[in-house]
C-alpha cells in the first residue's frame, strides 16, 4: 500500500536536522493535507500520507529550513538565501515515495529514495 514519507539532512554539518517543520499540500491548493516536524534522526514519526489519504496527483512539499538553521546558530544572510524551500512531485503509482531533502545554508538536493 503506498505511503509518503521524507527526511531531512544536514550537510553543512553532516548530520540530521531536526525540529524541520514540513508542510504537504495538494499543488496548486491551499489546504494542508499534512504538517510535521522532523525527530531528533531528521525523520518524521510517521507517514505524510497513506491508507486511503494516498492518492495519485502532484503534490508540493514545503520545508522551513530557515528556521531549523537559525535555531542551529547557523550565520545567514538577511533575509536566509534558502528560507521555504518547495518541492512539487507527482505520484503515479501505489508505492513508497521516501522524499529526503539535503540542506545547507546555500543549495538544496532531493530525489525519489526508497
Amino acid at each position: 500500500m503506498g505511503r509518503l514519507t521524507t527526511h531531512v539532512l544536514d550537510t553543512a554539518s553532516g548530520k540530521p536536522a531536526p525540529g524541520v517543520r514540513v508542510v504537504l499540500r495538494r499543488d496548486g491548493e491551499a489546504g494542508v493535507l499534512a504538517e510535521a516536524v522532523t525527530n531528533a534522526d531528521g525523520r518524521l514519526d510517521q507517514a505524510l500520507l497513506e491508507g486511503a489519504a494516498f492518492q495519485f496527483g502532484r503534490y508540493e512539499l514545503t520545508f522551513h529550513v530557515g528556521d531549523y538553521f537559525r535555531a542551529q546558530h547557523t550565520a545567514l544572510a538577511d533575509p536566509a538565501f534558502l528560507d521555504v524551500i518547495p518541492l512539487r512531485f507527482a505520484v503515479a503509482e501505489d508505492a513508497h515515495y521516501h522524499v529526503p531533502l539535503l540542506v545547507s545554508p546555500y543549495g538544496y538536493s532531493t530525489y525519489r529514495g526508497s
